[in-house]
């Protein structure tokens, strides 16, 4: 017998992406952590989990039959307006008017290029927005989840502990212990007193 917390839990995970948004996607975080690596190691080290959490998903069973989707410019523009009105609610009909689609042809459309309905997409990038925020800033949860467009630290905690399997004040801990540490060492092996020293 199933149990009524792993049907929840099966409901909410993320759909499969199509094989080109993931491609499109995978490009996009690569050239975030080409761009990050010296200028700020955190900063890569949260757009590389981004690109791991990207590549554990499972990837779309049958992409080959797949028929319409969005235009390689509607999902440029779709995206960059979800990424720029994150930390407010986002409607349906609002991507729909970008894409210059009615609602209904715009929603089989996303679902047919990302792979998931528009609400798990968005929130798809309110945990990743979360976890960047986590790592390169001091801000605390509740700050962070209104930084986000959820409504307050209880529901970042929420979402995050479906989709992620942990709390985020523990998450943001082993985490940050971790770029930390891989931000010393960079500067340890770069620092010129130290290789004068041997």
């Amino acid at each position: 017998m199933v149990s009524h917390a792993s049907l929840n839990r099966k409901k909410c995970q993320p759909g499969p992406w199509s094989a080109e948004a993931r491609s499109a996607q995978a490009a996009r975080i690569v050239d975030d952590i080409r761009g990050a690596v010296e200028r700020s190691p955190e900063d890569a080290c949260a757009a590389a989990l981004r690109l791991v959490t990207l590549l554990t998903l499972p990837a779309e069973v049958d992409s080959a039959g797949a028929r319409g989707g969005l235009a390689p410019w509607q999902t440029r523009k779709v995206d960059r307006y979800l990424r720029e009105h994150l930390e407010h609610p986002v409607r349906v009909d609002e991507l729909a008017e970008q894409a210059s689609l009615s609602v209904s042809h715009f929603y089989r459309a996303f679902k047919d290029t990302f792979g998931s309905t528009p609400h798990v997409y968005i929130i798809r990038l309110r945990l990743e927005l979360a976890q960047k925020l986590m790592l390169t800033t001091e801000m605390p949860l509740s700050e962070i989840a209104l930084a986000c467009g959820l409504a307050d630290q209880a529901h970042l905690s929420k979402l995050f502990r479906r989709w992620l399997d942990d709390a985020p004040g523990a998450w943001r801990r082993r985490n940050l212990t971790y770029a930390q540490a891989e931000a010393r060492s960079r500067r340890s092996a770069s620092s010129p007193s130290r290789a004068a020293a041997k």
